[in-house]
């Protein structure tokens, strides 16, 4: 670490490894908070969440007095994001989506449906703030389903068509929705498990013990030295190939793929395949573990590294749009996703997991659900379908609809 000036104030440069450290800390610092003050236990708000936006709080109070302003080295951000994903793809075994069956068709539908309303709902509020209807379609799915990924991709596009501004925007969008995916998933589950006095269903069909059996072998599992390297050997190779992948598709088709996309896809190759002919052996447990871990370490450095002070010059019209965005999140969740879901435990989980990724990204899901699982009880069910469509088949429908929209109204 180092202090220079810049512009006139001092800055603390934060390297790497130093970010990682400070990272980790926050992450546990969530996990204490959440022990230790009740009002985050009863709504279910994520550890990552906690941390990270206190952090990012704090560095945007200094550097508004002018004491100092915090930069960080995120290197290590992007890496664990696709870490996470691909723990998702190696868990994706086609017996897995057989067992989501009809529920994963109708969540997938209920997502394209989202995202179509969240572009109309942004052009609609572009419209009556005054602004040009592609900044509404830059807060509509571009940046809410889309994420980051979406909004730094599509951001470029629309500056491209000739609207300045719009990465601007659309990133900004982003990281409003990122907070809130990560702050209302909890409280709606909640609302909805305390309102209907749900609990965790023990059906057959979706059950732990068929879950378990589906994925893995049921046998304790020994973490030995040995068993961590193999598995962290499948996960970076899958990242590496992914990464291969996800270029030579851009360059042959000219969109913008997100990195994790092409890792968890060769994850998901590489799972069934291995499945049939057992290349190697893997132990479900660690890479949940492996994976777990990915996540709080991606999200509270995502959350903590925010510039908030960025954002103050688009508190006007651009948090009228993010605010509409969050109420109609809140609404289609509980409304709309519960209801055709089929209303039990299971369908409260996911409601809170679409809130997740349906405003910020599909680590945003499953640290809802996680919440949400960890103070209610587990939902297999949920952990399945959402990081499933969230992650990777929701982009099948949301891209032609954010293409469709922005030469409509370009």
């Amino acid at each position: 670490m180092k202090t220079e000036l810049v512009d006139g104030l001092l800055t603390l440069k934060v390297d790497m490894v130093a970010t990682l450290a400070i990272a980790i800390l926050l992450l546990l610092l969530g996990y204490f908070l959440i022990k230790k003050i009740n009002f985050f236990r009863k709504f279910c708000i994520p550890a990552p969440v906690i941390g990270g936006l206190l952090f990012s709080i704090f560095a945007f109070v200094l550097k508004q007095s002018g004491i100092i302003t915090i930069s960080m080295d995120t290197t290590f951000q992007s890496p664990f994001m696709i870490a996470f994903f691909t723990t998702i793809g190696l868990g994706a075994s086609f017996k897995l989506l057989k067992k989501g069956g009809k529920c994963l068709i109708i969540y997938w539908i209920l997502c394209g449906i989202l995202a179509i309303s969240q572009n109309v709902v942004g052009v609609i509020f572009a419209k009556i703030t005054g602004i040009h209807p592609m900044f509404g379609i830059m807060a509509g799915s571009v940046s809410m389903e889309g994420g980051h990924a979406g909004a730094a991709a599509f951001g470029k596009t629309a500056e491209a068509m000739g609207v300045s501004g719009s990465t601007t925007v659309a990133i900004a969008a982003a990281t409003f929705g990122l907070i809130f995916g990560g702050i209302i998933g909890g409280p709606i589950a909640k609302y909805l498990i305390d309102k209907y006095k749900l609990k965790p269903t023990t059906t057959d069909k979706y059950d732990v013990e068929s879950f378990e059996n589906v994925v893995s072998d049921t046998e304790n599992t020994r973490i030995t030295t040995n068993v961590v390297m193999t598995h962290m050997a499948v996960i970076t190779v899958c990242m590496t190939i992914g990464a291969i992948a996800s270029e030579w598709f851009s360059e042959a088709t000219g969109l913008s793929l997100p990195g994790y996309v092409g890792a968890m896809f060769v994850a998901v190759v590489f799972r069934n395949i291995n499945d049939k002919k057992h290349i190697t052996k893997l132990d479900y447990y660690t890479i949940d573990l492996m994976g777990n871990t990915s996540l709080g370490i991606f999200l509270s450095m995502a959350l903590m590294t925010l510039k908030l002070w960025e954002l103050t010059g688009l508190a006007g019209p651009l948090l009228i749009i993010v605010i509409a965005q969050v109420v109609f999140m809140i609404l289609y969740a509980i409304f709309v996703v519960f209801k055709f879901i089929g209303k039990d435990f299971d369908a409260a989980v996911m409601a809170a997991g679409m809130a997740g990724h349906g405003l910020g990204a599909a680590p945003n899901a499953i640290a809802n659900m996680g919440a949400v699982t960890e103070k209610y009880g587990p939902s297999p069910k949920s952990f399945l379908i959402v990081p499933l469509v969230g992650a990777f088949l929701i982009d099948l429908i949301g891209i032609p609809t954010i293409v469709f929209f922005m030469n409509f109204f370009k």
